[in-house]
């Protein structure tokens, strides 16, 4: 049985994929900050392998950190689910400096990293599956969470742009734009106070990874879940990018 990883397993998308590919037999390695949880879902799937690697990859060398943790256990990563990633709400004049590079950290360096390295065994053996987490984000600037938009913008370029080097291997590479999701998100990323989840309703975390999980499987580029998310993302290809910034802008405004 192929062996996954996913990062940022301990909560929303990442845990839903664990449960995912836990429930369909894969070999697991799983990855976050919050080891006990992580734990907790072992014990659900006491049949299935399940290696955890409690990790920070905000911090510098994360992936590094990761990737040697699992060389140690002699494990070879068949399909890499690159998850873990957050975002923070608020002007920029007012959002903390360190909550963004550490969200630089996380959502780009982290990623980068990981897939450079876990590719490298995976063309070796001339097989593989790289998902990466954007979000439908990535195709517009976004007042209020303008770092996060901005990562998310580079996760969906550098997927696309690697997926084409890739096109003669079969190492298969995807990126996953989900719009907003009922997870823990809208809390850590202080979205309480946006007009975002009002005016865009949110999917569910499992109606996602299951669409993630068939547009891996069709080898699909870009995995877009849900028609209104797609609907936004077709439109946008025809407005300016001065209105698209100021719609954004309207979604994402503080309630009054």
């Amino acid at each position: 049985m192929e062996t996954v990883l996913i990062t940022g397993a301990s909560s929303g998308l990442g845990y839903e994929f664990a449960k995912l590919f836990a429930e369909k037999g894969y070999d697991l390695v799983i990855s976050a900050r919050r080891e006990e949880r992580l734990n907790s879902f072992k014990k659900s799937y006491p049949n299935i392998s399940i290696e955890i690697i409690p990790c920070d990859l905000s911090l510098d060398g994360g992936a590094e950190y990761l990737y040697n943790k699992v060389m140690e256990k002699n494990i070879t990563v068949n399909i890499l689910i690159n998850n873990a990633g957050f975002g923070l709400f608020g002007e920029f004049k007012e959002t903390d400096l360190k909550k963004e590079e550490e969200m630089i950290n996380l959502n780009i360096k982290a990623l980068t990293g990981l897939t450079k390295l876990f590719l490298k065994d995976m063309l070796e053996k001339d097989h593989g599956k790289i998902l990466n987490v954007a979000s439908i984000a990535a195709f517009q600037p976004g007042p209020y969470m303008s770092i996060y938009y901005a990562s998310k913008a580079f996760v969906l370029s550098f997927t696309e742009a690697l997926r084409n080097e890739l096109r003669n291997t079969k190492v298969k590479v995807s990126v996953l734009c989900p719009g907003p999701v009922k997870t823990e998100f809208e809390k850590s990323a202080n979205l309480e106070n946006s007009k975002l989840f009002s005016i865009i309703k949110p999917i569910t975390p499992e109606k996602v990874v299951t669409i993630a999980y068939k547009g891996m499987e069709k080898n699909k580029a870009i995995i877009i879940p849900g028609l209104s998310n797609k609907f936004i993302i077709f439109m946008s290809r025809f407005a300016s990018r001065n209105l698209i910034v100021n719609m954004a802008r309207k979604i994402q405004e503080k309630k009054q």
